[in-house]
């Protein structure tokens, strides 16, 4: 089948990016210590988890693995690269474009956090902010890829994006043994159908997204990627009009549940992050650990649990 990305795809794929990227760490912590102190007692219990840290990856997010195998994987033509982005995307297609040494221009819509408007620019790239939401981007992006013969390099609904971002799981395999649970974040869905097609039924991934941006919530329900809302803290990150058609049938194989969490979890995740690790996440890349604090996933009693903190392009005064 011509959609399916097989664990060899993704370790020929690690193979190729590897010396550009960096292998993120894992923290195991107690999922007691995340509760709000004011909640009264514990929701989970002292009851351990793994964190996989990819807000150390390069650019602040694990777009660059995706980034990367675009631009090592693909012909680049002379016009260079282009991309549409929330902002993440847009700073790891500007990254991995300044350590290869080809044009990039990112479009961005206004809703994109400053300080990823910023740090695509510190990169180089030629950025342009257009629309109010991604999908507003995305057309600009397109047009400038028909007028400059420039390479589109896009950010979720993309081959190569999507075996990038899979090397995520097969690193995370290898790091914690016997994983049973995995909680990966859900934009328009590039990462977790990565890591659901390196894991592939040998553990169960589950995807969070916020209330306020179902999108892969939405293309359940209806069985075919459909307009969802764009709203919520994290709708820099996590707010694309629709999941993407090559990741929705992986996501149909290989998700086995989609959760949704509310801002007010998301912020509160936020701060335990800050409070318990002094990591400074964005909230996008704290749903997973809103969905364990809230309560909105209960891990049984001995299964093995890890959560992918996925990017933290954002300025810490945001913490307050």
């Amino acid at each position: 089948m011509a959609g399916v990305i097989s664990r060899d795809d993704i370790r020929g794929c690690y193979d190729t990016i590897r010396p550009y990227i960096r292998r993120t760490p894992v923290v195991q912590v107690d999922l007691a210590d995340l509760d709000e102190p004011a909640v009264g007692g514990p929701v989970n219990g002292s009851r351990p988890a793994w964190l996989k840290l990819e807000f150390l990856q390069c650019a602040g997010s694990f777009k660059a693995r995706g980034a990367f195998t675009n631009l090592l994987l693909r012909d680049v033509p002379a016009a260079g690269v282009v991309a549409a982005s929330g902002g993440n995307h847009g700073v790891a297609v500007a990254y991995a474009a300044s350590r290869r040494g080809v044009p990039a221009k990112i479009f961005v819509p206004t809703v994109s956090s400053p300080a990823k408007v910023e740090r695509i620019r510190e990169l180089g790239a030629d950025l342009v902010v257009t629309g109010d939401r991604y999908a507003d981007a995305l057309v600009a992006a397109e047009d400038w890829v028909r007028d400059s013969g420039a390479m589109s390099v896009h950010a979720y609904d993309q081959r190569e994006t999507i075996l990038g971002q899979g090397t995520l799981g097969l690193e995370l395999a290898d790091q914690v043994a016997h994983l049973d649970t995995v909680l990966v974040p859900v934009g328009g869905g590039g990462l977790i159908a990565g890591v659901a097609s390196w894991f592939a039924g040998r553990a169960r991934v589950i995807g969070v997204e916020p209330d306020g941006a179902p999108t892969l919530t939405y293309a359940r329900a209806e069985g075919r990627p459909v307009d969802a809302p764009a709203g919520s803290v994290a709708a820099d990150a996590l707010a694309p009009q629709q999941v993407g058609e090559l990741v929705f049938p992986i996501t149909r194989s290989h998700v086995e549940d989609v959760l949704l969490v509310d801002d007010a979890s998301i912020l509160s995740a936020q701060r335990a992050l800050w409070r318990t690790l002094r990591i400074a996440a964005e909230p996008a890349a704290c749903v997973g650990i809103a969905a364990l604090q809230s309560g909105g996933y209960k891990p049984a009693p001995g299964e093995n649990v890890a959560v992918v903190v996925s990017g933290a392009n954002m300025s810490p005064s945001r913490l307050g």
